[in-house]
């Protein structure tokens, strides 16, 4: 990597880079962190490492600038979402240009961001105030790495003026989001011949009935939600994402699983929302036992982010705006990201990166080239500020 002055040209090079590894969740991120190391060692920055407890994903953080106050947190998650069973005009790990458009897994959620603060690098480290990196795993699967981090940076560094988490809002600024939680219900039946039910209990009609229970609570929810209250859709979500079990149709299921997300505004309790849920799998659970010992239910929380409110972000917004030039309201966004973790841990935060959510996730994920140009305007001008 040269050591030329920050420019668009450069963040896409980075970016090109970026999305050549292949980081999705489930997958180790080292290859792109070592990466990430080496760039910022050329240039006189050193980065540290939170790995978690495989050894085999870490995050990464850094200073670019002096250790004083006043700096700003740029945070970008360096995972993406599977690739696996959708259908890609291309390559997906290899960035291409077409019609105005990036095309790339990771292009829009969100290794964009991290190319541009990466890319700025050379300009952050001659700023009178610093700028601290800081760049995490598992994020799409219910924000799982970043606390470690963010601890590491709440007991390290002298406080931000702002923690800016780079998920795609169109450079618009976002200064609330929903939490979410994620679950796994397992379910163990007692397999028989499927035309003698009285001789065994099919795990996955179990689960159906639990599944229900949670259909009839996420309809509990939509049909009292407060509709003015600045989210898309207004409601706590309930979605059951996966759902598997079973071997054929003529026996009865020994096994089933499913997994759900829960996701609510600021002000909702979600264990108070899943409370008759949990009680309905306890009862299933010890009907199951009297029959069969060996049956059962399961319930295990897999993940769990928590809201972020604009409490306390006038500040914050104010300073950002100065960097977006853009003066419309700050807005909610329906989706989770780790800025309920920043702001959990006392930093002041808002969400404002470049691309589009509605982009994110899907076959052909793409940003827009402007989008790219936008993003390099707002580094530039974050340089300026931190001169």
């Amino acid at each position: 990597m040269t050591h030329s002055a920050p420019s668009l040209a450069s963040a896409r090079a980075i970016l090109d880079r970026l999305i050549a590894f292949d980081t999705t969740s489930h997958k180790s991120n080292l290859a792109l962190i070592e990466w990430v190391e080496s760039y910022l060692a050329e240039h006189g920055v050193k980065a540290a490492r939170v790995a978690d407890e495989s050894g085999d994903k870490a995050n990464l953080f850094a200073t670019c600038g002096p250790m004083v106050k006043g700096g700003v947190i740029l945070s970008g998650h360096s995972d993406v979402v599977p690739v696996e069973g959708q259908e890609w005009s291309s390559d997906p790990w290899t960035a291409r240009e077409e019609n105005g458009k990036l095309y790339g897994r990771g292009t829009s959620d969100m290794k964009s961001f991290i190319a541009l603060a990466l890319a700025w690098v050379p300009a952050f480290v001659r700023g009178s105030k610093p700028v601290h990196l800081a760049i995490s795993y598992d994020e799409e699967v219910g924000c799982k790495g970043a606390p470690a981090m963010i601890e590491r940076l709440r007991k390290t560094i002298p406080l931000p003026r702002v923690a800016i988490v780079g998920e795609p809002t169109s450079m618009r600024i976002v200064t609330g989001h929903k939490g979410i939680t994620v679950h796994e219900v397992q379910v163990r039946g007692h397999e028989a011949h499927s035309s003698l039910v009285n001789h065994g209990v099919s795990a996955n009609a179990v689960a159906i009935e639990l599944m229900h229970h949670l259909m009839e609570i996420a309809r509990d929810l939509r049909e009292n939600a407060d509709p003015d209250n600045g989210f898309d859709p207004p409601y706590p979500t309930l979605t059951v994402g996966v759902m598997e079990g079973g071997q054929a149709a003529n026996i009865l299921a020994g096994h089933a699983r499913f997994e759900f997300d829960l996701r609510c505004p600021p002000g909702y309790d979600a264990a108070e929302i899943l409370a008759p849920f949990y009680e309905a799998c306890a009862a299933q659970d010890a009907a199951l036992k009297g029959k069969f010992p060996e049956a059962g239910v399961q319930v295990e929380q897999l993940a769990s982010a928590p809201p972020m409110t604009d409490a306390g972000s006038e500040d914050a917004v104010a300073f950002v705006r100065r960097l977006t030039g853009e003066n419309s309201p700050p807005s909610n966004v329906a989706y989770a990201t780790e800025g309920g973790q920043f702001q959990q841990a006392g930093f002041p935060t808002l969400i404002c990166g470049p691309g589009s959510i509605e982009q994110a996730h899907q076959p052909d994920e793409w940003i827009a080239l402007d989008q790219l140009e936008a993003g390099t305007r707002f580094m530039a001008r974050l340089a300026e500020e931190l001169s």
